[in-house]
């Protein structure tokens, strides 16, 4: 009798000790468990805004994401700053392995088809492991928009199919340095089967950085920032997408919030093709939305 009471006090005392831990700890805690002893949710999405982090969805999980882009607030009252000329994307993503992840998507802006393949190569240990994780995507698009006519070509059925088309190849290097901190650097190359001027050039490579700061338990600060490297021929009215945001978690969906100088929601627009400058106010609200459902078990 005396040892069943002494079990139960020690029970009550037990449970006494972890209702008075922060809730926050307790789920920083969860966030980075694992039984291999690999990290986890070092970004809350596939994307740090416009960009793709190194996540991928799980095996047998589909993300149905809904990407929006308004005009530029200083479009002015005439446009309602910006909401009269949206764009918007939607995608479908699923995690065919735990290391592989398939997506296609259609989008408004110049009315181009998508799809890519990211694979998860490495993933960063809590200790005296893989000091970051490391995922690699390849995309290919296809721009449906008719051209605007180019010399002789007077006519969209002069153009071959294979200038429509669009590629890129990334790398996606990232370190989860506390429960609050994660920073991403992302070398990139578009490849453009067809470009609007003789001497623009064809490939154009950039070196992506963001990051999260972990603001509360379901709330985080993010930033992005692509320049591109210098190369001859680049139309000066292209500049370097800067994007800022707040993602929001609410169970099984993840809401960004974003202000950028970039309408397109894809690297092939974002990075080689941005015309928008902070300093001019050529700034676009916008937002993505994430909704993920458990396919199979």
């Amino acid at each position: 009798m005396n040892k069943s009471i002494a079990l139960l006090v020690a029970l009550f005392a037990c449970n006494l000790s972890i209702a008075a831990q922060d809730v926050d700890e307790i789920l920083n805690q969860l966030e980075t468990s694992n039984i291999d002893n690999t990290v986890t949710a070092t970004f809350k999405a596939t994307r740090i805004l416009n960009g793709h982090s190194i996540e991928r969805m799980p095996h047998g999980q589909l993300d149905f994401r809904i990407h929006h882009r308004f005009g530029t607030l200083n479009s002015g009252a005439y446009n309602f700053w910006g909401i009269d000329a949206a764009q918007t994307q939607f995608s479908l993503e699923y995690g065919i392995t735990d290391w592989l992840m398939a997506g296609l998507s259609r989008g408004s802006y110049e009315k181009t088809y998508g799809g890519f393949l990211k694979f998860s190569l490495f993933r960063q240990k809590q200790s005296n492991g893989m000091p970051v994780s490391i995922s690699y995507l390849t995309a290919s698009t296809i721009r449906s928009q008719d051209f605007p006519f180019i010399d002789s070509l007077q006519n969209n059925d002069n153009y071959p199919f294979s200038s429509r088309l669009a590629y890129v190849h990334q790398l996606l290097i990232a370190r989860k340095f506390s429960n609050r901190l994660s920073l991403q650097v992302s070398p990139v190359l578009i490849h453009y089967n067809m470009v609007s001027r003789s001497n623009e050039p064809n490939n154009i490579f950039a070196l992506g950085v963001g990051g999260r700061i972990k603001l509360t338990t379901r709330t985080s600060f993010n930033f992005e920032y692509y320049p591109r490297l210098p190369s001859k021929g680049i139309p000066s009215q292209y500049t370097d997408a800067l994007s800022f945001g707040f993602d929001i978690e609410t169970g099984g969906h993840v809401f960004q919030l974003i202000l950028t100088n970039t309408q397109g929601m894809i690297e092939k627009d974002f990075i080689g093709r941005t015309t928008g400058k902070w300093n001019k106010g050529d700034i676009h609200f916008g937002f993505n939305i994430s909704r993920v459902f458990t396919i199979k078990h």
